[in-house]
């Protein structure tokens, strides 16, 4: 019994955390854009404009909710909730720091541990884009469909990257739960001897999360808004919450896979999985501030024709280094 009030409690607070980091991620990357900018960014609501993000968060709540006449009703209520579900589930696997002991017991510091962490996170990620597809689709919208179709067609030219990439990883490690693989990285952080998996994780975690250059589903220059132009008020909110989680979860993964996890000296475990979360979260502002949006077709050629080439390239690699080391 006292398991499974641990579990809800760890669920209760890590869904908490990440729907605030999202309120607060939408104020922190305002301010970023505009120093790069050179504007002054949010500077009304509290200090430095802090209570933007609610005041955001309120106006989006009270706003009208429109369903236009020949959409698909239920689908169309149901994909930005799958997007959500999906981005906040995807989370549950990731440990940010050691176990620790509580009231006799070992509790590790994630919801729960499959042995499988890895093909768990991108399971549950890769039913996540099922929420722009049935968007798109239920929404009776030529754009809103067309940005759904750009979402299948990303979707397809760069997982297979993505899990090749991190393929090396499981190699290395001997293993595919995520404890055991920061366990691996006491000494040596895997971003060494997997650079170029780590460097193939960080474009295709971009485009996993449809953020600049890889919004292509959105564009708005083409596209209106691509697959959520039809949606207003919270429904519009929960996609925008989903790709803020998401970049959270695929940064958290990243950390995981290539960068020690929550290993590092002196400061704590959790404070160093943070910080190392943070520097991704800046560098997907840092994208967005600096690069046009690719072409559609360049996406596609990129993704096919470079970095499955590549990843495979890697993942033979690094499985005859394995393999010669033993």
């Amino acid at each position: 019994m006292l398991q499974v009030v641990i579990v809800v409690v760890k669920s209760i607070v890590t869904a908490t955390l990440l729907l605030a980091a999202f309120g607060l991620m939408t104020w922190i990357e305002r301010k970023v854009l505009a120093r790069f900018q050179f504007r002054p960014g949010p500077n009304r609501l509290g200090p430095a404009g802090v209570m933007q993000f609610m005041a955001d968060g309120l106006k989006l709540a009270l706003k009208e909710e429109i369903i236009p006449t020949a959409a698909d009703r239920f689908v169309y209520l149901l994909a930005p909730l799958v997007s959500l579900t999906a981005a906040l589930i995807a989370f549950a696997v990731i440990p940010w720091g050691p176990p620790i002991h509580l009231l006799g017991q070992v509790v590790p510091m994630q919801i729960g541990g499959p042995n499988i962490g890895v093909l768990f996170v991108f399971a549950i990620t890769s039913l996540g884009v099922y929420g722009p597809i049935l968007g798109g689709w239920a929404s009776a919208n030529k754009y809103s469909l067309l940005g759904g179709l750009r979402s299948t067609a990303q979707i397809i030219s760069y997982e297979l990257a993505m899990g090749l990439a991190v393929t090396g990883v499981l190699i290395a490690a001997g293993s595919a739960d995520l404890n055991t693989i920061v366990a691996r990285q006491y000494r040596l952080w895997f971003i060494v001897p997997q650079i170029v998996g780590f460097i193939i994780y960080v474009i295709t975690m971009v485009a996993e999360t449809n953020r600049t250059p890889f919004d292509l589903p959105e564009a708005e220059n083409e596209l209106v808004a691509g697959y959520h132009t039809e949606y207003t008020g919270l429904k519009w909110a929960m996609y925008m919450m989903a790709e803020y989680i998401n970049m959270i979860t695929v940064s958290a993964l990243a950390t995981t896979l290539f960068l020690g996890g929550w290993h590092g000296p002196l400061l704590p475990p959790e404070l160093w999985f943070l910080l190392k979360v943070a520097l991704f979260m800046y560098f997907f502002i840092w994208l967005r501030a600096t690069l046009p949006r690719l072409r559609y077709d360049r996406l596609m050629a990129f993704g096919w024709k470079v970095l499955l080439p590549v990843a495979l390239l890697n993942t033979l690699a690094t499985a005859v280094w394995v393999a010669t080391a033993q």
